[in-house]
């Protein structure tokens, strides 16, 4: 979730409910070995979780259909396409407290509404905070700047998370931040918002909101972060929100993997280097899941490597350049041209995205191969090319391979390429880019069960395919 500069709402915000939660506060201190795949000194290993896999501590109370998930994505994608093309920002955005306090007098308005309950992102992982250390589920997210979670004693709303609270008042290493701090200077860089000093105490408020009208707002401030028990991070910076709303799901939180100085992969580079991989694991996944997230230095002998690239309106964010797609080997007849658009990899974008001329293209070829086979469906929600059948008896499915520069490619199977959108309906999980710019991303979807790799530090991104065990 890249966040998104603000606007005001024109009294769309409530300040002036108070959340009082008591939520019980024990949880262990020890660290919870499932959450750790390996430790060694140079690199940092985690176990990545899905939000809809077996043993999911996250799972949402309620059913959700994959058409509310799509709603979501499809908010998502609009504001990064407005954003990169430079338009003012829609009515998600968020008004900040003017007065320097979380709950602003003589205020009273219609609550934001916080969304449907579907857990948001996909994947999570956990991580500790404070001391002693408690652990939290966190959302992963390669298009988040500034990592926070939610804070007692809640001055304004958290919604309901998996894990207890975090406390700041029980660690004895948590400080907040003021707003003459050099890491309060770099909120504005982090989040698009302007910090915001607390009128009495002169503590930083920062700001991080999305383009699906979710925000988190709260004490900019230090603590101590585990990572395994003998990997931690002394003065992690982070956000303590006091007023999270949106779509969140069950989740403490987020950690930003973007390319900021306010990220906690910035933040841990100077001790491990400034590279992490990821394998995404499938909701299907048995309970070991076989998803992780490694930081530090990166082996380059799996990988497929093309450069990372950098987009000036979002700097943050991990741009490439797509350079073919082919459908069962043959390519889609494009010219060189209409690949040059604005390309980004990003772990919460759901569905792939492609500029309308290049998805038009994709869907016919794929169309043309797969109706010979099987029936098809009705369009369900933005997918527009469906087929009778479950994921599981679509067997012969032509295989999809999306090409970078320099030759790394992603080769997709069926599990990559189609999506179940309901009983014995199965579509094609890619769509034609919203929003008032053509850009084309890549989603997780298409990124699941493959080892990818940013190299920061030299400006790669790298492919390997079969990287969850």
């Amino acid at each position: 979730m890249e966040s998104i500069g603000c606007r005001s709402l024109g009294g769309m915000i409530i300040w002036y409910v108070v959340c009082y939660l008591s939520l019980a506060s024990s949880s262990s201190q020890a660290e919870p070995k499932a959450y750790v795949q390996s430790t060694n000194q140079s690199s940092i290993h985690l176990n990545i979780y899905h939000m809809h896999g077996h043993g999911s501590s996250l799972t949402p109370n309620s059913s959700s259909l994959l058409s509310d998930v799509l709603l979501h994505d499809e908010e998502h994608v609009k504001a990064l396409s407005d954003r990169l093309a430079n338009k003012g920002l829609g009515s998600g955005s968020v008004k900040p407290p003017k007065s320097g306090y979380l709950v602003e007098p003589n205020s009273a308005s219609i609550p934001l509404n916080p969304g449907l309950s579907i857990g948001s992102g996909n994947y999570y992982v956990k991580i500790g905070l404070g001391s002693p250390p408690k652990y939290y589920a966190m959302i992963l997210d390669t298009g988040s700047s500034l990592s926070w979670l939610q804070c007692q004693p809640c001055v304004v709303y958290c919604h309901a998370q998996a894990d207890p609270l975090y406390d700041p008042s029980v660690s004895k290493t948590y400080k907040k931040l003021s707003c003459a701090s050099a890491e309060c200077s770099r909120l504005k860089a982090a989040t698009l918002n302007n910090p915001v000093c607390q009128t009495d105490s002169n503590a930083c408020l920062y700001t991080a909101s999305y383009g699906d009208s979710s925000f988190s707002i709260g004490y900019l401030s230090q603590d101590l972060l585990t990572l395994t028990s003998s990997q931690t991070l002394p003065q992690f910076t982070y956000g303590c929100g006091q007023d999270n709303e949106g779509l969140f799901g069950r989740a403490a939180g987020i950690i930003g993997l973007s390319r900021d100085k306010l990220s906690m992969l910035a933040q841990l580079s100077t001790k491990y280097g400034h590279a992490f991989s990821y394998c995404l694991p499938t909701a299907t996944s048995g309970s070991s899941g076989g998803g992780f997230l490694s930081i530090g230095s990166i082996s380059p002998t799996p990988y497929k490597f093309t450069p990372m690239l950098t987009d000036s309106k979002i700097p943050s964010l991990y741009f490439l350049r797509l350079t073919a797609i082919t459908v069962s080997g043959r390519a889609l007849g494009l010219t060189a041209a209409m690949y040059r658009v604005p390309t980004l990899i990003d772990s919460g974008t759901v569905i792939t995205r492609l500029p309308m001329s290049m998805y038009a293209a994709l869907r016919q070829a794929f169309v043309k191969i797969m109706s010979t086979k099987y029936a098809q469906a009705p369009a369900y929600s933005i997918l527009d090319t469906c087929f009778k059948g479950s994921l599981k008896s679509l067997s012969a499915v032509p295989e999809i391979k999306m090409v970078f520069q320099g030759g790394a490619d992603l080769t997709l199977r069926a599990p990559n390429i189609l999506i179940e959108a309901d009983q014995g309906i199965t579509c094609l999980a890619f769509a034609g880019s919203s929003g008032s710019k053509q850009v084309a991303i890549i989603g997780n979807r298409q990124q699941e069960t493959y080892n990818i790799a940013y190299d920061v530090s030299t400006s790669r991104i790298g492919f390997a395919p079969g990287g969850c065990h």
